[in-house]
Protein backbone atom coordinates (compact mmCIF):
# COMPACT_ATOMS: atom_id res chain seq x y z
CA UNK A 1 0.00 0.00 0.00
CA UNK A 2 0.94 3.38 -0.78
CA UNK A 3 -0.52 6.15 1.41
CA UNK A 4 0.21 10.08 0.68
CA UNK A 5 -2.18 13.47 0.13
CA UNK A 6 -3.26 15.63 -2.63
CA UNK A 7 -3.69 19.14 -3.00
CA UNK A 8 -6.25 21.19 -5.12
CA UNK A 9 -4.61 24.18 -4.18
CA UNK A 10 -7.59 25.92 -3.38
CA UNK A 11 -6.98 29.96 -1.83
CA UNK A 12 -10.11 30.16 -0.03
CA UNK A 13 -10.15 32.27 2.94
CA UNK A 14 -9.89 31.33 6.37
CA UNK A 15 -13.67 31.82 8.13
CA UNK A 16 -12.30 32.14 11.44
CA UNK A 17 -10.62 35.47 11.07
CA UNK A 18 -11.33 36.18 6.87
CA UNK A 19 -7.57 36.06 6.23
CA UNK A 20 -6.75 34.84 2.73
CA UNK A 21 -3.67 33.78 1.20
CA UNK A 22 -1.71 35.55 -1.38
CA UNK A 23 -0.83 33.36 -4.48
CA UNK A 24 2.50 33.37 -3.52
CA UNK A 25 1.62 31.69 -0.20
CA UNK A 26 -0.44 29.10 -1.27
CA UNK A 27 2.27 28.13 -3.84
CA UNK A 28 4.85 28.12 -1.16
CA UNK A 29 2.46 26.00 1.34
CA UNK A 30 2.06 23.38 -0.94
CA UNK A 31 5.56 22.79 -1.49
CA UNK A 32 5.72 22.81 2.53
CA UNK A 33 2.87 20.35 2.48
CA UNK A 34 4.82 18.19 -0.20
CA UNK A 35 8.09 18.08 2.02
CA UNK A 36 5.99 17.65 5.11
CA UNK A 37 4.52 14.39 3.34
CA UNK A 38 8.04 13.10 2.79
CA UNK A 39 9.43 14.18 6.49
CA UNK A 40 6.71 12.09 8.43
CA UNK A 41 6.57 9.17 6.11
CA UNK A 42 4.21 9.04 3.52
CA UNK A 43 5.21 7.49 -0.03
CA UNK A 44 3.27 10.27 -2.40
CA UNK A 45 2.54 14.16 -3.16
CA UNK A 46 -0.42 14.88 -5.91
CA UNK A 47 -1.13 18.26 -6.94
CA UNK A 48 -3.99 19.71 -9.26
CA UNK A 49 -3.94 21.05 -12.31
CA UNK A 50 -6.87 23.94 -12.62
CA UNK A 51 -6.11 27.21 -14.50
CA UNK A 52 -8.76 29.08 -12.92
CA UNK A 53 -9.10 31.15 -9.50
CA UNK A 54 -9.40 30.18 -6.63
CA UNK A 55 -6.54 27.59 -8.01
CA UNK A 56 -3.24 28.34 -7.95
CA UNK A 57 -1.29 25.03 -9.39
CA UNK A 58 -1.92 25.64 -13.58
CA UNK A 59 1.83 24.24 -13.97
CA UNK A 60 1.79 20.64 -12.22
CA UNK A 61 5.41 19.91 -13.81
CA UNK A 62 6.77 23.15 -12.47
CA UNK A 63 5.85 22.18 -9.26
CA UNK A 64 6.90 18.93 -9.09
CA UNK A 65 10.56 19.40 -10.46
CA UNK A 66 10.76 21.81 -7.52
CA UNK A 67 9.38 19.24 -5.39
CA UNK A 68 11.96 16.75 -6.77
CA UNK A 69 14.91 18.72 -6.61
CA UNK A 70 14.15 19.00 -2.51
CA UNK A 71 12.79 15.23 -2.12
CA UNK A 72 14.61 11.95 -1.65
CA UNK A 73 12.10 9.27 -1.43
CA UNK A 74 8.45 10.77 -2.56
CA UNK A 75 6.51 9.81 -5.42
CA UNK A 76 4.94 12.55 -7.18
CA UNK A 77 2.12 12.09 -9.13
CA UNK A 78 -0.96 14.75 -10.08
CA UNK A 79 -4.64 14.75 -8.63
CA UNK A 80 -5.52 15.88 -12.06
CA UNK A 81 -3.69 15.81 -15.70
CA UNK A 82 -6.10 17.22 -18.04
CA UNK A 83 -6.19 14.71 -20.65
CA UNK A 84 -9.46 16.72 -22.31
CA UNK A 85 -7.47 19.88 -23.09
CA UNK A 86 -3.44 19.26 -22.74
CA UNK A 87 -2.20 18.68 -25.76
CA UNK A 88 -0.58 14.58 -25.58
CA UNK A 89 2.18 15.42 -26.97
CA UNK A 90 3.08 18.39 -24.77
CA UNK A 91 2.55 15.34 -21.66
CA UNK A 92 4.14 13.03 -23.09
CA UNK A 93 7.36 15.60 -22.79
CA UNK A 94 6.70 17.39 -19.56
CA UNK A 95 6.31 14.44 -17.86
CA UNK A 96 9.08 12.56 -19.43
CA UNK A 97 11.38 14.64 -18.60
CA UNK A 98 9.93 15.42 -15.03
CA UNK A 99 10.62 11.51 -14.85
CA UNK A 100 14.09 12.04 -15.40
CA UNK A 101 14.68 14.52 -13.11
CA UNK A 102 13.49 12.85 -10.23
CA UNK A 103 14.97 9.68 -11.17
CA UNK A 104 11.61 7.87 -11.90
CA UNK A 105 9.35 9.02 -8.94
CA UNK A 106 6.86 10.12 -10.89
CA UNK A 107 3.38 9.37 -12.09
CA UNK A 108 -0.26 10.83 -13.34
CA UNK A 109 -3.53 10.51 -12.78
CA UNK A 110 -5.04 11.72 -16.15
CA UNK A 111 -8.90 13.41 -15.68
CA UNK A 112 -11.52 16.11 -17.07
CA UNK A 113 -11.70 18.47 -14.92
CA UNK A 114 -14.38 19.93 -13.03
CA UNK A 115 -14.26 23.51 -14.38
CA UNK A 116 -16.60 23.65 -17.85
CA UNK A 117 -15.10 26.74 -19.08
CA UNK A 118 -11.50 25.77 -19.04
CA UNK A 119 -13.05 23.37 -22.45
CA UNK A 120 -13.56 26.37 -24.80
CA UNK A 121 -10.15 27.90 -23.00
CA UNK A 122 -8.34 25.47 -24.75
CA UNK A 123 -9.94 25.36 -27.89
CA UNK A 124 -11.96 22.56 -26.88
CA UNK A 125 -15.92 21.37 -26.71
CA UNK A 126 -17.34 20.11 -23.01
CA UNK A 127 -19.46 18.15 -24.87
CA UNK A 128 -16.40 15.86 -26.17
CA UNK A 129 -15.16 15.42 -23.01
CA UNK A 130 -15.07 11.77 -23.34
CA UNK A 131 -14.29 11.53 -26.90
CA UNK A 132 -11.00 14.06 -26.25
CA UNK A 133 -10.37 11.57 -23.03
CA UNK A 134 -9.83 8.65 -25.46
CA UNK A 135 -8.51 9.98 -28.36
CA UNK A 136 -5.69 12.00 -26.45
CA UNK A 137 -4.63 9.30 -24.24
CA UNK A 138 -4.70 6.73 -27.17
CA UNK A 139 -2.40 9.03 -28.61
CA UNK A 140 -0.10 9.75 -25.85
CA UNK A 141 0.06 5.79 -24.99
CA UNK A 142 1.48 5.65 -27.91
CA UNK A 143 3.95 8.47 -28.24
CA UNK A 144 5.60 7.09 -24.64
CA UNK A 145 5.94 3.76 -26.65
CA UNK A 146 6.75 4.15 -30.47
CA UNK A 147 9.50 5.59 -31.03
CA UNK A 148 8.65 7.23 -34.10
CA UNK A 149 5.05 8.10 -34.46
CA UNK A 150 2.47 8.39 -37.15
CA UNK A 151 -0.86 9.56 -35.76
CA UNK A 152 -4.32 11.12 -37.22
CA UNK A 153 -6.96 11.58 -35.32
CA UNK A 154 -10.06 13.97 -35.06
CA UNK A 155 -8.96 16.76 -32.49
CA UNK A 156 -5.23 17.63 -33.56
CA UNK A 157 -3.05 18.07 -36.48
CA UNK A 158 -1.91 14.73 -37.77
CA UNK A 159 2.02 13.36 -36.86
CA UNK A 160 4.00 12.25 -39.72
CA UNK A 161 7.22 10.75 -38.38
CA UNK A 162 7.49 12.11 -34.69
CA UNK A 163 9.42 11.56 -31.72
CA UNK A 164 8.80 13.16 -28.35
CA UNK A 165 11.92 13.79 -26.87
CA UNK A 166 13.22 13.13 -23.88
CA UNK A 167 11.98 9.01 -24.24
CA UNK A 168 10.87 7.94 -20.89
CA UNK A 169 13.20 6.80 -18.72
CA UNK A 170 14.31 3.32 -18.97
CA UNK A 171 12.24 2.47 -21.70
CA UNK A 172 9.50 2.66 -19.32
CA UNK A 173 6.99 5.40 -19.14
CA UNK A 174 5.68 6.93 -16.01
CA UNK A 175 2.56 4.83 -14.53
CA UNK A 176 -1.27 6.21 -15.39
CA UNK A 177 -4.06 6.82 -13.36
CA UNK A 178 -7.42 7.34 -15.07
CA UNK A 179 -9.47 9.40 -12.17
CA UNK A 180 -12.86 9.70 -11.81
CA UNK A 181 -15.95 9.64 -9.96
CA UNK A 182 -18.76 9.48 -12.31
CA UNK A 183 -17.88 7.99 -15.35
CA UNK A 184 -17.68 4.26 -16.76
CA UNK A 185 -15.99 5.09 -19.73
CA UNK A 186 -13.25 5.78 -18.16
CA UNK A 187 -12.91 2.66 -15.89
CA UNK A 188 -13.71 0.94 -19.60
CA UNK A 189 -10.46 3.02 -20.27
CA UNK A 190 -8.31 2.42 -17.54
CA UNK A 191 -9.40 -1.47 -18.26
CA UNK A 192 -7.93 -1.78 -21.82
CA UNK A 193 -4.24 -0.61 -21.11
CA UNK A 194 -4.25 -2.20 -18.08
CA UNK A 195 -3.58 0.71 -16.08
CA UNK A 196 -4.57 2.18 -12.97
CA UNK A 197 -8.20 3.22 -11.67
CA UNK A 198 -8.68 5.64 -9.09
CA UNK A 199 -12.29 6.70 -7.72
CA UNK A 200 -11.73 9.99 -6.04
CA UNK A 201 -14.67 8.69 -3.66
CA UNK A 202 -14.81 12.23 -1.39
CA UNK A 203 -18.27 13.30 -2.83
CA UNK A 204 -20.82 10.95 -3.37
CA UNK A 205 -22.05 7.35 -1.16
CA UNK A 206 -19.95 4.10 -1.42
CA UNK A 207 -22.38 2.29 -3.46
CA UNK A 208 -21.33 4.53 -6.51
CA UNK A 209 -17.95 3.51 -6.32
CA UNK A 210 -18.54 -0.22 -5.90
CA UNK A 211 -20.41 0.15 -9.23
CA UNK A 212 -17.05 1.81 -10.96
CA UNK A 213 -14.56 -0.45 -9.20
CA UNK A 214 -16.26 -3.50 -9.61
CA UNK A 215 -16.48 -2.73 -13.51
CA UNK A 216 -12.70 -1.64 -13.74
CA UNK A 217 -11.73 -5.28 -11.74
CA UNK A 218 -14.12 -7.21 -14.53
CA UNK A 219 -13.03 -5.30 -17.32
CA UNK A 220 -9.30 -5.47 -16.26
CA UNK A 221 -9.36 -9.15 -16.15
CA UNK A 222 -11.20 -9.68 -19.27
CA UNK A 223 -8.43 -7.59 -21.12
CA UNK A 224 -6.18 -10.07 -19.77
CA UNK A 225 -3.66 -8.21 -17.58
CA UNK A 226 -4.50 -10.02 -14.75
CA UNK A 227 -7.00 -11.40 -12.28
CA UNK A 228 -9.98 -8.77 -11.06
CA UNK A 229 -7.95 -8.19 -7.52
CA UNK A 230 -4.82 -7.68 -9.11
CA UNK A 231 -5.63 -4.38 -10.59
CA UNK A 232 -4.47 -1.57 -9.47
CA UNK A 233 -6.98 0.50 -7.78
CA UNK A 234 -6.58 4.14 -6.05
CA UNK A 235 -8.83 5.68 -3.19
CA UNK A 236 -9.58 9.36 -1.99
CA UNK A 237 -10.36 10.51 1.09
CA UNK A 238 -10.75 13.27 3.63
CA UNK A 239 -9.80 13.68 7.73
CA UNK A 240 -9.37 15.99 10.06
CA UNK A 241 -8.06 14.55 13.51
CA UNK A 242 -7.49 15.76 17.17
CA UNK A 243 -7.20 14.06 20.07
CA UNK A 244 -10.50 13.38 20.75
CA UNK A 245 -13.17 14.04 18.13
CA UNK A 246 -15.46 16.79 19.71
CA UNK A 247 -12.24 18.76 19.49
CA UNK A 248 -11.77 17.89 16.05
CA UNK A 249 -15.58 18.77 14.66
CA UNK A 250 -15.72 21.74 16.75
CA UNK A 251 -12.57 23.13 15.13
CA UNK A 252 -13.01 21.82 11.36
CA UNK A 253 -16.72 22.84 11.82
CA UNK A 254 -16.37 26.62 10.80
CA UNK A 255 -13.91 25.20 7.58
CA UNK A 256 -17.04 22.78 6.53
CA UNK A 257 -20.04 24.79 6.52
CA UNK A 258 -18.08 27.74 4.45
CA UNK A 259 -15.85 25.32 2.16
CA UNK A 260 -16.59 26.02 -1.22
CA UNK A 261 -17.28 23.14 -2.27
CA UNK A 262 -19.58 21.50 -0.26
CA UNK A 263 -20.23 24.69 2.27
CA UNK A 264 -24.58 25.71 2.75
CA UNK A 265 -25.60 22.29 1.74
CA UNK A 266 -25.48 19.23 4.10
CA UNK A 267 -24.36 19.28 7.38
CA UNK A 268 -21.07 17.78 8.29
CA UNK A 269 -22.84 15.22 10.03
CA UNK A 270 -24.80 14.23 7.47
CA UNK A 271 -21.64 14.69 4.95
CA UNK A 272 -19.51 11.97 6.89
CA UNK A 273 -22.03 9.48 7.20
CA UNK A 274 -22.59 9.82 3.48
CA UNK A 275 -19.04 10.09 1.76
CA UNK A 276 -15.48 9.09 3.63
CA UNK A 277 -14.89 12.35 5.08
CA UNK A 278 -13.59 11.40 8.70
CA UNK A 279 -13.73 14.56 11.40
CA UNK A 280 -12.51 12.82 14.63
CA UNK A 281 -9.72 11.22 16.48
CA UNK A 282 -7.07 9.36 14.93
CA UNK A 283 -8.79 5.93 15.58
CA UNK A 284 -11.72 6.69 14.21
CA UNK A 285 -9.48 7.69 10.84
CA UNK A 286 -7.94 4.36 10.88
CA UNK A 287 -11.04 2.37 11.36
CA UNK A 288 -13.27 4.40 8.58
CA UNK A 289 -10.02 4.10 6.11
CA UNK A 290 -9.58 0.26 6.74
CA UNK A 291 -13.05 -0.29 6.23
CA UNK A 292 -12.25 0.90 2.47
CA UNK A 293 -10.92 -2.35 1.80
CA UNK A 294 -14.09 -4.55 2.83
CA UNK A 295 -15.91 -2.24 0.23
CA UNK A 296 -13.76 -1.84 -2.63
CA UNK A 297 -11.41 -5.08 -1.86
CA UNK A 298 -7.41 -4.32 -1.70
CA UNK A 299 -6.20 -2.12 -3.37
CA UNK A 300 -2.90 0.22 -3.93
CA UNK A 301 -2.92 3.68 -3.51
CA UNK A 302 -4.62 5.82 -0.68
CA UNK A 303 -4.23 9.76 -0.79
CA UNK A 304 -5.99 11.93 2.02
CA UNK A 305 -7.11 15.77 0.90
CA UNK A 306 -5.62 17.81 3.53
CA UNK A 307 -5.41 21.48 3.18
CA UNK A 308 -8.46 22.45 1.83
CA UNK A 309 -11.39 24.75 2.81
CA UNK A 310 -9.23 27.53 4.20
CA UNK A 311 -7.30 25.70 6.99
CA UNK A 312 -3.80 27.91 7.45
CA UNK A 313 -1.12 25.89 6.95
CA UNK A 314 0.38 25.91 10.77
CA UNK A 315 -3.23 23.51 11.30
CA UNK A 316 -2.11 21.29 7.85
CA UNK A 317 1.35 20.65 8.75
CA UNK A 318 -0.16 19.85 12.78
CA UNK A 319 -2.57 17.24 10.80
CA UNK A 320 0.09 15.51 8.31
CA UNK A 321 1.90 14.89 12.11
CA UNK A 322 -0.42 13.14 13.04
CA UNK A 323 -1.24 11.33 10.28
CA UNK A 324 2.36 10.26 9.85
CA UNK A 325 3.14 9.45 13.68
CA UNK A 326 -0.25 7.82 14.48
CA UNK A 327 -2.30 6.76 11.63
CA UNK A 328 -0.40 5.90 8.71
CA UNK A 329 2.00 2.96 10.96
CA UNK A 330 -1.24 1.26 11.65
CA UNK A 331 -2.87 1.08 8.23
CA UNK A 332 0.53 -0.22 7.26
CA UNK A 333 0.37 -3.15 8.97
CA UNK A 334 -3.48 -3.82 9.08
CA UNK A 335 -3.87 -3.23 5.34
CA UNK A 336 -0.39 -6.02 5.06
CA UNK A 337 -2.88 -8.65 7.20
CA UNK A 338 -4.09 -10.94 5.32
CA UNK A 339 -3.29 -9.33 1.91
CA UNK A 340 -3.17 -12.17 -0.81
CA UNK A 341 0.87 -12.78 -2.11
CA UNK A 342 -0.35 -12.10 -5.91
CA UNK A 343 -1.86 -8.61 -5.44
CA UNK A 344 0.50 -5.96 -6.56
CA UNK A 345 1.95 -3.53 -3.84
CA UNK A 346 1.75 0.53 -5.52
CA UNK A 347 3.31 1.12 -8.55
CA UNK A 348 7.06 2.40 -8.77
CA UNK A 349 9.55 3.20 -11.13
CA UNK A 350 10.99 -0.36 -10.61
CA UNK A 351 8.02 -2.29 -10.44
CA UNK A 352 7.03 -0.68 -14.17
CA UNK A 353 10.47 -1.55 -15.46
CA UNK A 354 10.18 -5.46 -13.93
CA UNK A 355 6.57 -5.40 -15.05
CA UNK A 356 7.79 -4.64 -18.56
CA UNK A 357 10.57 -6.89 -18.50
CA UNK A 358 8.17 -9.99 -17.70
CA UNK A 359 5.42 -8.76 -20.23
CA UNK A 360 8.42 -9.17 -22.85
CA UNK A 361 9.62 -12.71 -22.22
Amino acid sequence: MQFGVFSVGDVTPDPTDGSVPSEHERIKAMVAIALKAEEVGLDVFATGEHHNPPFVPSSPTTMLGFIAARTERLILSTATTLITTNDPVKIAEDYAMLQHLADGRVDLMLGRGNTGPVYPWFGQDIRMGIPLAVENYALLHELWRTDVVDWEGRFRTPLQGFTSTPRPLDGVPPFVWHGSIRSPEIAEQAAYYGDGFFANNIFWPKEHFIRLISLYRERYAHYGHGTPEQAYVGLGGQVFMRKNSQDAVREFRPYFDKAPVYGNGPSLEEFTEQTPLTVGSPQEVIDRTLAFREHFGDYQRQLFLMDHAGLPLKTVLEQLDILGEEVIPVLRREFAVNRPADVPGGPTHASQVARAAAVAV
